[in-house]
């Protein structure tokens, strides 16, 4: 299909700050179409993608935004799912099923394209048997449906994926139920996006339900080692049948980000088989999905590149928890943050942050610093000998004592990476911003633990980086407060 075409048919997208809706907004926007969004919370989109989309406020149980919405609409993505709501999610997912679709007939839109879950049978779980009664809710609007069931979705940021990822990460002894062993057919997230693109440009003449899964047939089991080789862990998983989904999901409360309601939900799902059995898909359209290897291969270094390409602050507005002791919990990372007021302009505050360490020091308790150099050494790192290359500027790539520059943004921003030995990998980050007649100052402690053993040193570390990280924080204000 051609730019022309795209660019005269208006789509529109449900489920923008969720996340495959996410990721399929700017392929949408790339490919020239027209793209208005359905969205709760509208201001959830502002930054995220430029040329921002048309936004409608609104949700897809409301009929007047759905009318608003649907104007001159040529096809509706419905990406919408609650996951996350109560005991009731089956009814609020019918409702607003059975009302998306009556509002798109009556705007006379011509095609639907819906992604749920594959399952099989008559004794699935409230999850499952859902995500298929809306498919079957949303075909009988009279519009036609292209409906798409996925196995487990392989992405950075995918609920499935996370409970798997944490899971490997944070425990070396997994005791696990039964379901460990149900079979599934992963499927990477590019190759879910490349269906959804290529239903909207076969159109409504390729209406139908198609299943859909990566190249493989594997166990969670399996999913779960494939992880914990490619982060280099040594994991080891005992099935156990006595742990029911309620006892399961409160556990995974524990040691995932999930919290027990949605891991219930998975893992409900999971004790069901999601394998391909009908193979239309792959005749209809040009998609060959790749395996799980390198799904998980491509998931984990997608969100190595995010967090390159973004500092702490852009993961923490996407989505991380309420901070609690022991820092903020994004994705595999804990976030230590903190952020004063300084006197002084934001040129002064960055040249001060410039100058840490070496022979400035490291601004408060420099012994402790000391103390820590002197166990990396024992330990076969590099401790805190190594100083650093200039006394006023850094450039990326400088060592800084056991730190290497790993990002400046002059006059903004300076993300430092630990080379010291540790169970995990750690990057420390200043972000300086004009306020007022002087500036704020942020500083961020980053962690990715390695394991369980990273995990408790994290915790166990967290008081003294209470002390120290405040004082280098109070410290480098007050430089840069007597510089000016």
């Amino acid at each position: 299909m051609s730019h022309s075409d795209t660019a005269n048919r208006t789509i529109l997208l449900t489920g923008a700050t969720g996340y495959v809706g996410g990721r399929l907004l700017e392929p949408l926007q790339k490919r020239g179409y027209r793209v208005r969004c359905l969205a709760r919370r509208p201001d959830a989109l502002d930054g995220r993608i430029t040329p921002m989309p048309e936004v409608v406020k609104g949700d897809i149980r409301d009929p007047e935004a759905l009318r608003t919405a649907m104007e001159g609409v040529d096809t509706a993505l419905f990406l919408v799912h609650a996951l996350g709501a109560g005991t009731q999610f089956e009814e609020e997912e019918y409702a607003g099923a059975r009302t998306f679709g009556q509002a798109a007939r009556e705007a006379g839109v011509k095609h639907i394209v819906y992604l749920g879950g594959l399952a099989h049978g008559d004794d699935l779980s409230p999850h499952l048997a859902s995500r298929i009664r809306v498919g079957e809710i949303l075909a009988k609007s009279g519009v036609p449906v292209t409906e798409f069931r996925a196995s487990v979705i392989i992405g950075s940021g995918s609920a499935s994926f996370e409970m798997i990822r944490h899971l490997v990460n944070r425990v070396p002894l997994l005791i696990c139920p039964t379901w460990v062993m149900t079979p599934a057919q992963p499927i990477a997230i590019q190759d879910i996006l490349a269906y959804l693109l290529a239903s909207l440009e076969a159109g409504p003449e390729a209406a139908g339900v198609y299943e859909i899964g990566g190249e493989d047939t594997v166990s969670y089991r399996e999913l779960m080692m494939e992880v914990a080789r490619q982060k280099d862990l040594n994991r080891r998983i005992i099935p156990v049948p006595i742990l029911s989904p309620r006892l399961s999901s409160r556990w995974l409360a524990l040691v995932t980000p999930l919290y027990a309601e949605i891991g219930r939900k998975l893992i409900d799902g999971v004790r069901h088989p999601s394998v391909v059995r009908d193979f239309s898909a792959l005749k209809q359209f040009p998609i060959r999905p790749i395996g799980y290897k390198q799904a998980i291969s491509s998931a984990l270094a997608k969100e190595e590149r995010e967090f390159a390409e973004t500092h702490w602050a852009d993961a923490l507005s996407s989505g991380a928890g309420a901070p609690t002791w022991g820092g903020v919990e994004v994705k595999s990372r804990l976030i230590d943050q903190r952020e004063r007021q300084v006197m002084a302009s934001p040129e002064l505050v960055f040249q001060a942050v410039e100058r840490i360490g070496g022979r400035t020091g490291w601004y408060y308790a420099n012994w402790l610093w000391d103390v820590r150099g002197l166990i990396d050494l024992m330990a076969g790192g590099p401790g805190m000998r190594r100083g650093r290359r200039d006394s006023q500027r850094l450039r990326v790539g400088d060592i800084l004592d056991c730190w290497r520059v790993e990002r400046v943004e002059r006059g903004q921003r300076l993300r430092l990476h630990a080379e010291m030995k540790l169970p995990g990998e750690a990057w420390l980050e200043f972000e300086v911003a004009p306020e007022g007649s002087g500036a704020v100052l942020k500083q961020a402690a980053i962690f990715q633990p390695k394991g369980l053993s990273g995990m408790l040193y994290w915790y166990g570390i967290y008081p003294l980086h209470q002390v120290v990280f405040a004082g280098m924080l109070r410290g480098i204000a007050k430089a840069a407060e007597k510089q000016g």
